[in-house]
């Protein structure tokens, strides 16, 4: 098991990212079973920095950045910019304004729900049948990842690269996704029966 300490009374998985150091809370999101929280919001220099490194990994010529909202849009954001592109977040939340919107089902580990991702119909222009990369801030269980995939597919965005601040779990099963670290699922350790 990797090492955690204690923060503020919480257990705590220390990262060093982009030479930034965090500690993560663990958060259990079933019986046994932990996870680190990492929440890249208002995290200005770490947001720069890590665009940058990810931009730095990409191996193709690129149209757009495409995100599902809310951690990963100003990650997205600074790629677009850096690499002078629109980037287009999938929503989570149908809006009234949003027409002709294309969607998919996934279940979030953090939500432990199903939910439905949306593509703006306003947006499918930025995409369709143009080279994209997919950018989220963790992998998980790849849940999000598969419906973006099928987005894009409806729209027949060419997905050159899907990339990560962190993937989560097995390094193997993630080798094809650009990250920049990956972060260990916590087991807690169960007593044996005699």
């Amino acid at each position: 098991m990797k090492k955690t300490k204690k923060v503020n009374g919480k257990d705590c998985f220390e990262v060093y990212i982009c030479g930034i150091r965090r500690n993560l809370p663990l958060f259990e999101v079933v019986p046994g079973v932990r996870i680190a929280i990492f929440n890249l919001l208002g995290e200005t220099e770490l947001i720069r920095k890590a665009a940058k490194a990810l931009v730095g990994k990409l191996p193709a010529k690129i149209d757009a950045v495409v995100t599902p909202e809310v951690k990963s849009v100003p990650l997205a954001y600074e790629m677009a910019c850096i690499l002078n592109i629109p980037y287009v977040v999938i929503r989570k939340i149908k809006k009234p304004y949003m027409m002709d919107s294309l969607s998919e089902e996934v279940l979030s580990i953090t939500t432990g729900k199903p939910q439905t991702i949306w593509l703006d119909g306003r947006d499918k222009s930025l995409i369709e049948g143009k080279n994209v990369i997919l950018v989220d801030d963790v992998v998980s269980t790849g849940s999000t990842l598969l419906g973006l995939r099928k987005l894009m597919r409806s729209v027949e965005a060419k997905i050159v690269a899907e990339a990560a601040i962190f993937t989560e779990g097995d390094e193997e099963k993630w080798k094809d996704i650009i990250s920049l670290g990956n972060l260990p699922v916590f087991l807690d350790k169960k007593p044996k029966k005699r």
